[in-house]
């Protein structure tokens, strides 16, 4: 299935009028390199083709954590911060999402821990969710990280010392060997490359996502864009 270029023209339409409705995002301190200013203050275009930065997205392998479609025809990937509202209400949306289009649509949740607006907590909290997955593999992964978000206020409010202990309690974790990950951050390494993708790609904050389309196009999605926009732009593709 190949789309056409204007159906592709009218998708982002839709996703621009979408994002300028919903520019719900936390912003990073990351600058933005796609124009240059001069002295007296007017922008020209740098003068070297610049590739654009969406084919920077690191492809889906082992490693990513899939909710929905084995074999989608659409990937969304999403680069989110555990303490950020709008990716809190965004989850809330891609859980709908993968509800309702499943068999066609994969969610891939990538770590932009923002230590600016979050210190210490949204890092720790990635790592934490990383070690779910060590212990209970990817739905261990999706099981955590619906949990942490129902019971977490964001906004670096959350109190880690209540939230973990209750969730590896639920979830029937060795709690040692949960401890012993998060604190050797075994997975930073993992953390910090999905961080640096996100800004590689041109994330300028949370929720940062991309939408694979079946021809190989990628398209933004900024913010905590409304269950309507995504599904408008679903269907679209799906009917193409």
């Amino acid at each position: 299935m190949k789309l056409t270029t204007p159906i592709a023209i009218i998708i982002t339409g839709v996703l621009i009028a979408g994002t300028i409705a919903f520019t719900n995002t936390e912003q990073s301190s990351s600058p933005s390199q796609i124009a240059q200013v001069n002295s007296n203050g007017t922008e020209t275009q740098p003068t070297a083709p610049q590739k654009n930065p969406l084919e920077n997205v690191l492809p889906v392998d082992k490693t990513d954590h899939v909710r929905g479609s084995k074999t989608p025809k659409i990937t969304i990937i999403e680069y989110s911060d555990y303490e950020c509202p709008f990716c809190k209400r965004f989850h809330d949306t891609m859980k709908e999402v993968v509800d309702e289009y499943g068999d066609d649509v994969a969610w891939i949740y990538r770590h932009w821990p923002i230590e600016s607006l979050h210190p210490v907590k949204a890092r720790r909290e990635a790592l934490a969710a990383e070690c779910a997955a060590d212990q209970q593999g990817s739905d261990g992964f999706w099981q955590f990280s619906d949990r942490f978000l129902e019971l977490t206020p964001s906004n670096n409010r959350t109190n880690l010392e209540e939230v973990l202990p209750q969730i590896a309690g639920e979830m029937s974790f060795d709690l040692s060997e949960f401890y012993d990950c998060i604190d050797s951050e075994k997975f930073a390494g993992k953390v910090e490359r999905n961080l640096q993708n996100a800004v590689d790609t041109g994330g300028q904050g949370t929720p940062w996502s991309i939408i694979m389309l079946p021809d190989g196009n990628k398209i933004p999605l900024n913010g905590a864009q409304p269950i309507e926009a995504v599904s408008r732009l679903i269907e679209m593709v799906l009917a193409s």
